[in-house]
């Protein structure tokens, strides 16, 4: 018999409105978009049982992917196939379109969101790591009004976030989009059969001057510790270096000493881990190179 999940179920059509709820209940109602992962877990005992859901899909505006002054934004009632088909996403943060194309199934990406899968705060959420690369920022919204915080800032641990979902909102999200002689790229490592869970996953973002040295680098990847892994000293290394299979493979080697990997049952050892990424976070980092070079983009999955 399926657990209840909820006593009562909110569909506000507005922030303000959806922040009165939550007041009202005084931190014993829970926030709800697609409601992929929240309702499995209180299903199967993670969470517990709210006074009542306060569902976000109605609000006006939030189901949008926009550009607004300099930025694509993504409302927080977004599902992953919206992203995945935004042609102005597949062109300016294709990381973003190919790490949300691997969330679940077609079904599940019809109504999980990213905000959700940034949320739910998990070290391997594919979406989050996709953002993290293109620099992202999220708006938090409250009874003290709205607020923009770097996407980093969100992840507190395992399922842990910086934003009270009994008493916040998750609004929108947004990424300065790429420009001429810049590009993103992700990949997820997975087992070939059992569970559904990535070894690793990564994403980048490159851009390069006119001689093709690397100007600026974003490298992200998880699970790679406790929060999606920003690596900054693989970062550091490549500013400034040819945009070359060496410099990526030394890049890929500098990771190994910052991300804190362990063995695990679910998905592998962490010494098989560590090869992933010496082996693909070179290919990824190049096939970003490649995209910058040519500005031609084919997002993972459709160009194979």
């Amino acid at each position: 018999m399926s657990r209840i999940c909820w006593k009562n179920y909110h569909t506000p059509g507005s922030v303000e409105e959806a922040v009165r709820l939550l007041n009202q209940y005084d931190g014993e109602a829970r926030v709800i978009g697609g409601g992929t992962d929240l309702l499995l877990d209180i299903q199967q005992g993670r969470s517990p049982v709210v006074e009542a859901m306060v569902d976000t899909s109605r609000i006006t505006g939030l189901n949008l992917i926009t550009n607004d002054n300099g930025y694509i934004t993504i409302g927080g009632a977004v599902t992953h196939t919206q992203i995945v088909k935004d042609e102005n996403i597949i062109r300016h943060g294709t990381c973003l379109v190919e790490s949300c194309g691997v969330i679940g199934g077609p079904q599940v990406r019809n109504v999980a969101t990213l905000a959700g899968n940034i949320a739910h705060a998990l070290p391997a959420g594919d979406g989050s790591i996709g953002l993290l690369a293109l620099g992202g920022e999220v708006e938090v919204c409250d009874d003290q009004g709205g607020r923009w915080l770097p996407l980093a800032d969100v992840f507190l641990g395992p399922g842990k976030s910086a934003i009270d979902h009994h008493r916040a909102l998750l609004t929108r999200m947004r990424f300065r989009p790429t420009v001429n002689q810049e590009a993103s790229a992700f990949t997820r490592v997975m087992r070939p059969q059992g569970v559904a869970l990535p070894m690793i996953s990564m994403a980048v973002r490159l851009r390069l001057d006119e001689d093709e040295t690397i100007a600026a680098a974003r490298i992200s990847l998880g699970p790679a510790g406790p929060v999606p892994h920003l690596a900054g000293s693989a970062m550091a290394y490549l500013e400034g270096r040819p945009a070359d299979m060496q410099q990526f493979e030394a890049a890929a080697a500098a990771v190994l000493d910052s991300v804190a990997l362990r063995s695990s049952k679910y998905r592998a050892s962490q010494a098989y881990r560590k090869e992933m990424i010496l082996t693909h976070l070179p290919l990824v980092l190049a096939k970003a190179a490649e995209r910058a070079r040519s500005s031609l983009v084919v997002p993972r999955g459709d160009d194979q």
